[in-house]
């Protein structure tokens, strides 16, 4: 059996396939689940991860993500609507409008949701850091306003940042779990 991993972005793949290694091989599977409008990632991914396991028709179960950036000062936006604002408005606008703040902190977060035949069950990570003009050449995203112990995320490698990543905490919580689930 294997984990059906919805998602068309590698990197999140070997990712999960790194904190899973040793349980259950991890499939990329491409799927355009609906995305619910929600200020909640977890609900988000649960019905992703849901619609997903229901479309595939298979026993296989599903592993849906997602994400977002959450700024203190602007009441936790842009949140699960963080791609959106990415993609209409720039991670330099979001700096523009965030740099008169006093409060810069921020905090990336991820919700797995995993769907099978007995239900669906969601695993959070955060890191916590604070937004600066941006900086460095990796990374992708928010990556290079968002800061951490003095770093950008662009500016760390990617070995550095999967270590500190809210992915990395969501899939090591959801690997404990599964671990104990198929003990």
């Amino acid at each position: 059996m294997a984990i059906q991993f919805v998602t068309g972005n590698e990197g999140k793949v070997r990712e999960a396939r790194e904190y899973l290694e040793g349980l259950e091989p991890v499939e990329q599977i491409e799927y355009d689940y609906t995305e619910v409008q929600s200020d909640s990632l977890s609900e988000i991914a649960a019905h992703g991860a849901r619609e997903a396991f229901e479309h595939l028709g298979s026993d296989e179960p599903v592993l849906v993500d997602d994400a977002g950036l959450f700024v203190d000062a602007l009441g936790g936006f842009p949140g699960p609507y963080s791609a959106y604002v990415e993609d209409t408005v720039g991670v330099e606008r979001l700096w523009r409008l965030a740099e008169t703040e006093e409060n810069r902190r921020a905090r990336f977060r991820t919700v797995l949701a995993y769907a099978d035949d007995d239900g669906t069950e969601t695993f959070s990570g955060s890191v916590a850091g604070t937004l600066v003009a941006p900086r460095g050449e990796g990374g992708f995203g928010y990556d290079p306003i968002f800061e951490y112990n003095g770093q950008t995320m662009a500016e760390m490698s990617t070995e550095e940042k999967n270590a500190i990543s809210h992915r990395g905490r969501a899939l090591a919580a959801f690997a404990e779990w599964y671990a104990d689930r198929e003990a």
